[in-house]
């Protein structure tokens, strides 16, 4: 039995060996992929913007990024980690300063006023007349994509006007930065995982050889005159 459990704590150890290794390798891939988003960011230049006591501003006023980081944690439920909003490194380049950027695109979108020039005359449902060639300021109104009445001239031009291209193309391209920063968070929660367990499994092996290592008794010493009564 004593082999048998000091096998058993060499093979623990091992595989504790084995997961220390891979706990290095996940921690130097996840490196690897934070220098390169950094890289990228930096690249693109794109920084959030703080006024001179830390505050996040919106062209120049708190009360608009105030209004952005409702829409992100109110209405999309994003729980922003305050640390990662850092004044003194505002390059985008974590999940929160990329969900930020996000809602802020989205914000100025949804709260924006379309000029709108219709071909035709067309009468709204609740009667309001719109002349061919006049031009219309029409408020996006908060609304998305996919909340517009296309068979409506008026919402399909507003719809085109505001949500274009160049919109949908930097949503996405802020979501895959945050999904990018969030997977190389869970890659270094991955690799400390493996470095503890890995850990934990060398413990357990080495205190199982431990408690099954030979013991040496010391040689009894015998008085005077107790050899001689133990030869009788």
């Amino acid at each position: 039995m004593t082999k048998r459990l000091r096998g058993l704590g060499i093979v623990l150890g091992v595989i504790g060996l084995a997961f220390i290794v891979a706990g290095g390798f996940a921690f130097f891939k996840v490196q690897e992929g934070t220098a390169s988003l950094n890289a990228f960011s930096a690249a693109q230049g794109v920084e959030l913007t703080y006024n001179d006591e830390g505050q996040l501003i919106d062209r120049g006023e708190t009360a608009g990024a105030e209004a952005i980081m409702a829409l992100l944690t109110d209405d999309w439920g994003y729980p922003v980690a305050t640390s990662e909003l850092d004044p003194n490194d505002p390059v985008v380049d974590t999940a929160s300063e990329y969900m930020y950027q996000m809602a802020t695109v989205s914000y100025h979108t949804l709260h924006g006023t379309q000029t709108v020039v219709l071909e035709e005359d067309f009468t709204a449902p609740d009667g309001t007349v719109y002349t061919a060639g006049t031009p219309y300021d029409v408020d996006v109104a908060g609304r998305y994509w996919a909340d517009f009445d296309r068979e409506n001239p008026i919402d399909a031009a507003v719809r085109a006007q505001a949500w274009t291209g160049v919109a949908h193309a930097l949503i996405g391209e802020l979501g895959v930065g945050t999904v990018t920063a969030q997977a190389l968070q869970l890659g270094l929660a991955l690799a400390g995982l493996f470095a503890g367990l890995g850990a934990t499994l060398i413990i357990t092996g080495g205190g199982l050889v431990w408690a099954t290592r030979p013991e040496t008794a010391p040689a009894p010493v015998l008085r005077q005159g107790q050899g001689a009564w133990l030869r009788r």
